[in-house]
C-alpha cells in the first residue's frame, strides 16, 4: 500500500483554516505578520515555556541504542520515496526523544516496547534488533503492525507499535518534510483587488475615495 495515499489523510485533519485579507496597507500587513510571528519573524514564547523547552532538550532519556532502534523503526514506517524524505530525514527521532520527556506517560510504554522488540529479535534470530538484517527487521515489524492479524502472544508488541506509529506520523507530518509531502503551505494572505466594479454597480454600491486611496491594489 502506498504510504502517502494511506497515511497523509491522518495528518490532514490536524491542519485547517484559511487567512483572508483584503483592504490592508502594506505597512499594516507587515505589522500583522510580525505580531503573529514574534520578534525577528520567530514564534514568540513565554519565558517559562522557553526555559522548560531548554531543560527538556538538555535532559536525556533514551540510550543511544534505543534512539538508534527508534530511527530504524521510524524509517520502516515512513521510508523515503520520490516525493519526500524518510522519518529520520524529517527529524522524527529527535521529536520522539523530546516528546517522551515533555509527556512522561510515554516513557514506560516506549522503553518497555523497545525492550520487548530486542528480546523478540534475540528469540527469533539470535541477535539484537539493530544487528538483524533489514528483512528480519521488517518481518518482526510486520507481525506487530496489524492488530487484527497479530497473534495473541504479540499483544505487547502490537501496543508498542501502535504508539510508535502514532508518534512517527505526528512527528513527520508536523515537520517541514511532512508539510512538503502534503503540499501544505499554511495560512497565507490573499491578494484581492476588491469587489469588481460591475458587481458593485449591480447592487448600487461603490468604494469611497478614501478606501480606494488606502487599499493596496495588486496588478
Amino acid at each position: 500500500m502506498d504510504r502517502r495515499s494511506s497515511l497523509k489523510y491522518i495528518a490532514l485533519s490536524a491542519f485547517g483554516g484559511v487567512l483572508l485579507e483584503s483592504c490592508q496597507s502594506a505597512d499594516k500587513k507587515d505589522v500583522l505578520v510580525k505580531a503573529a510571528a514574534g520578534e525577528g519573524g520567530k514564534i514568540d514564547r513565554f519565558p517559562e515555556e522557553k526555559a522548560n523547552d531548554e531543560k527538556l532538550k538538555s535532559d536525556t532519556f533514551f540510550t543511544k541504542e534505543e534512539l538508534a532502534t527508534i530511527t530504524v523503526l521510524g524509517d520502516i514506517i515512513l521510508p523515503a520515496d520520490e516525493k519526500s524524505g524518510s522519518a529520520s530525514q524529517a527529524g522524527v527521532p529527535d521529536f520522539i526523544a523530546f516528546i517522551v520527556k515533555d509527556m512522561p506517560q510515554h516513557q514506560t510504554p516506549m522503553r518497555g516496547g523497545l525492550r520487548w522488540l530486542e528480546l523478540e529479535s534475540h528469540k527469533r534470530f539470535g541477535k539484537g534488533f539493530l544487528d538483524a538484517s533489514a528483512d528480519q527487521q521488517k518481518q518482526l515489524v510486520t507481525d506487530i503492525a496489524y492488530p487484527e492479524k497479530a497473534k495473541p502472544e504479540m499483544k505487547q508488541g502490537v501496543a508498542f507499535f501502535n504508539r510508535m506509529r502514532d508518534l512517527v506520523l505526528t512527528g513527520f507530518y508536523t515537520s517541514q518534510e511532512g508539510f512538503k509531502d502534503l503540499a501544505y503551505v499554511g495560512n497565507q494572505p490573499n491578494q484581492w483587488n476588491g469587489v469588481p466594479p460591475e458587481v458593485l454597480k449591480q447592487y448600487g454600491l461603490a468604494y469611497t475615495e478614501k478606501e480606494l486611496k488606502e487599499c493596496v491594489s495588486y496588478v
